[in-house]
């Protein structure tokens, strides 16, 4: 923009004020009052006057001229690659700067004529109208490239470095997953995130650069749909791969326990990879590639991925909803303390109002889970106190019943620490 106002001898309130001017010496050229000598200084001044008017429209046609010429350069090399169907990154590093300039002094000379338009049948808008085009066409071609350096390089996720056992054995969450080719540990408060690269490392500075050039010309909304549709997918497609099913009150209320058994266990298993792995590495991408435009990674990140953390949250939700049977309780104990430790992870990833809904339904599972704990820990006692039972054991051993109890106790005094703060309030 100083470029531009440089370029203009004269700004619209200086001829304003020529022409003001003008106007008053032809007035007072016909007051009779005046002597010979001071009506020729007036006219004198008037030729002044109209002299200047005339270079500043000479300088502006001069300009104007420079502009059309540059504008002719950089069209020819903005439309050439619209014949070709190969991606302007994969032609090489030159090719693709040599673009990515020409696009980006098509914007600047779009700033320019904009200054310099004045009427709309000027010169100048048709120049401008010209100009714009040129730009559309290259934030469409910008756009597509985005979107397919987005779907081309990305990284796939070694899911055989985990492994989830479906037995009665605890799930098993191995750290060999820290051993994903260049990848790095980021520290956020008290917490460690295991950052992977979910997409190739060597597209991400072309990708910043094209954000960059689209937000510089106003086209911001359309890049951060692109990249917000193309990562939803992505994340759709993990947990695809993670078998986790989209599942809601109704499908949990019709299932039988051996089956909802797994599909919890195997939910468990997914938050502590999907949270602290996956969507810390989902953060770091977009601080990649929208780093330096203000809020705009934080908004891209929870808008690509609230859909997905909500799904895994409203399974836990449906959980806490349903029936409160005895052999449920271990379940929703793995649940509500899986949720406790992972609930300060997702409270540090989704800090902007579009993550409020995912923060305020973190802190609302674990309540409700915490209820089920306790609505389930209170109807195992109500079934033991209720149970009467007036014939002898056989063989005079340990009753079932008995041995139940104690076996359903000792299982319990794993999770101590959270029924103690769950029954504190509780006789």
């Amino acid at each position: 923009m100083g470029d531009c106002k440089s370029a203009i001898p004269l700004s619209e309130g200086d001829e304003n004020l020529i022409t003001a001017a003008q106007r008053i010496v032809e007035a007072l050229k016909t007051k009779k009052i005046f002597m010979d000598d001071e009506r020729k200084i007036l006219e004198e001044l008037g030729t002044r006057l109209s002299s200047i008017t005339k270079i500043s429209e000479n300088k502006d046609e001069m300009w104007l001229s420079e502009i059309e010429e540059r504008l002719n350069v950089v069209q020819d090399k903005i439309l050439n690659w619209e014949v070709e169907l190969s991606m302007i990154c994969d032609s090489g590093s030159e090719e693709a700067y040599g673009y990515a300039k020409a696009v980006d002094e098509t914007r600047k000379l779009i700033e320019r004529l904009e200054n310099l338009c004045s009427s709309r049948d000027s010169d100048e808008n048709g120049i401008l109208r010209r100009a714009c085009d040129v730009l559309q066409t290259a934030m469409v071609r910008l756009e597509e490239e985005f979107r397919r350096m987005l779907v081309q390089n990305r990284q796939p996720f070694e899911i055989e470095h985990m492994s989830f056992h479906s037995s009665e054995e605890d799930i098993v969450y191995e750290n060999s997953i820290v051993s994903f080719g260049d990848d790095s540990v980021i520290s956020n408060g008290s917490e460690e995130f295991v950052i992977i690269d979910l997409v190739h490392q060597a597209v991400a500075p072309a990708l910043k650069c094209i954000a960059n050039l689209m937000f510089d010309s106003n086209y911001d909304r359309e890049c951060m749909q692109a990249y917000i549709s193309v990562r939803k997918d992505a994340l759709d497609y993990f947990l695809s791969i993670l078998e986790v099913e989209k599942l809601g009150i109704e499908d949990v209320m019709k299932m039988e326990w051996g089956s909802l058994n797994s599909k919890i266990r195997r939910w468990i298993w997914a938050m502590k990879i999907f949270v602290p792995v996956y969507l810390a590495s989902e953060k770091w991408l977009c601080d990649q590639i929208f780093g330096d435009l203000d809020s705009v990674s934080s908004i891209c990140f929870a808008e690509a991925s609230k859909a997905s953390i909500l799904q895994l949250l409203n399974f836990g939700e449906a959980i806490a909803v349903g029936p409160h049977q005895p052999e449920k309780l271990f379940r929703v104990l793995d649940m509500y303390e899986v949720l406790g430790d992972l609930g300060p992870d997702i409270h540090a990833l989704y800090t902007n109002d579009i993550g409020l809904c995912v923060r305020t339904k973190c802190q609302d599972v674990p309540r409700r889970l915490g209820d089920c704990a306790k609505a389930t820990f209170l109807e195992f006692q109500h079934n033991v106190a209720s149970h009467v039972s007036t014939n002898a054991f056989a063989g005079g051993g340990i009753h079932y019943l008995t041995r139940y109890v104690l076996n359903y106790m000792k299982t319990l005094t794993d999770y101590s620490e959270s029924l103690n703060l769950l029954l504190k309030d509780r006789q």
